[in-house]
């Protein structure tokens, strides 16, 4: 039985999502900061940004969970199938 190809993350990737997350936040910020509308216009624009942000972090969340749990099923239906199959004696003869 073979295993099956776990995809790793180097940490070139994962220091390049960090950076792109920062610099496209920040630059948004900066933007909003600078945008020459009144406060309170500014503010709802910056509570938006705050929920698009959270709300993608809770599906990122999500999905990981979701790709977690279908990993594990996964296992477990292949432990029984194993099970079944290690116990099958094809060349038994019922009485």
């Amino acid at each position: 039985m073979t295993k099956p190809i776990q995809p790793t993350q180097t940490t070139a990737f994962y220091v390049q999502a960090i950076l792109s997350f920062a610099v496209s936040l920040s630059s948004v910020v900066i933007a909003l900061l600078y945008l020459p509308t009144a406060g309170w216009i500014r503010a709802f624009l910056g509570l938006g940004l705050l929920y698009v942000v959270t709300s993608t972090v809770t599906l990122c969340k999500v999905v990981r969970d979701r790709q977690e749990q279908s990993v594990v099923t996964n296992r477990v239906d292949q432990a029984r199938l194993d099970k079944l199959l290690a116990q099958h004696d094809p060349f038994k003869v019922d009485a």
